[in-house]
């Protein structure tokens, strides 16, 4: 496993920052996100006396069992039986038909999810790609791992069709856990913890606008302050050059003040 590296975490907040759902891909991120937002106190069940946040398991329930609340958490198998495929046998202690989150919680110290104090924006993904594996990166560094980056610009081609089998043309038909987490934070439905030596320096403002401007250069200037705002731990907008209410908001949270022209800054 490799080690969360400075390098690495400017990698995931990189990433992330310039993370965009694929067109074709809109609707169903969004449907997703909807579900995860709707099961949002099921989840904080169990991910909150372990110290797991809620979005962190709900990304995983996507994955590895498509939003089923009748399967493992594991792996997606039955929970009429112990799951059969790896991890084998879960869970140990207990006996079958399992709760939901009796095996999801087993699931999660498993896999060494409790009792971890930084869940900030590169640690999360850091865990989450850490519980798919690091097969992504260690054997086809060239595809950034469909775990995290399905269904986003940063994914294309290329998975695991079964344990150890490699397809360079297959494609994920999964949503990944960093795409979906974007889509939440760009609805303000979740916040990373800060990282502790986060220091944000001063931005720039542009004029406030709910369309996008005439002005090639206004767009410019517009999608460079977004591109900007995203690189801030807790702040995600979505990059279309339009600074407008969502922009302004984030800009505010940042400065204090709305951007110039806003109505709400009197």
């Amino acid at each position: 496993m490799p080690k969360l590296t400075q390098a690495l975490r400017n990698e995931y907040e990189q990433l992330f920052a310039s993370c965009q759902v694929r067109p074709e891909r809109r609707v169903a991120v969004e449907r997703l996100a909807g579900k995860l937002v709707a099961d949002r106190a099921r989840y904080a069940a169990v991910g909150d006396p372990l110290g797991i946040p809620w979005y962190v398991v709900a990304a995983i329930h996507n994955l590895e069992a498509g939003l089923s609340f009748r399967a493992h958490l594991h792996n997606g198998d039955p929970l009429s039986a112990r799951t059969v495929h790896v991890p084998r046998g879960r869970p140990v202690d207990g006996a079958p038909p399992f709760t939901w989150e009796d095996s999801a919680r087993d699931a999660l110290r498993y896999d060494g999810m409790d009792g971890i104090a930084d869940w900030s924006l590169a640690a999360t993904l850091y865990r989450l790609e850490g519980y798919n594996g690091w097969g992504y990166r260690k054997q086809h560094p060239e595809v950034l791992s469909p775990y995290l980056w399905s269904y986003s610009n940063h994914y294309e081609r290329g998975k695991y069709v079964a344990d150890g089998k490699w397809s360079a043309s297959a494609v994920s038909d999964q949503c990944g856990a960093a795409t979906l987490l974007r889509r939440l934070a760009e609805m303000r439905e979740i916040d990373f913890p800060p990282r502790p030596d986060e220091v944000a320096p001063v931005p720039q403002p542009v004029p406030y606008a709910e369309r996008k401007p005439r002005d090639p250069a206004a767009v410019a200037r517009a999608v460079a302050l977004q591109q900007w705002l995203n690189t801030h731990p807790g702040l995600y907008v979505r990059v279309d050059g339009v600074a407008g209410p969502r922009t302004s908001d984030a800009y505010r949270r940042l400065t204090g003040a709305y951007l110039p022209g806003d109505p709400r800054g009197g």
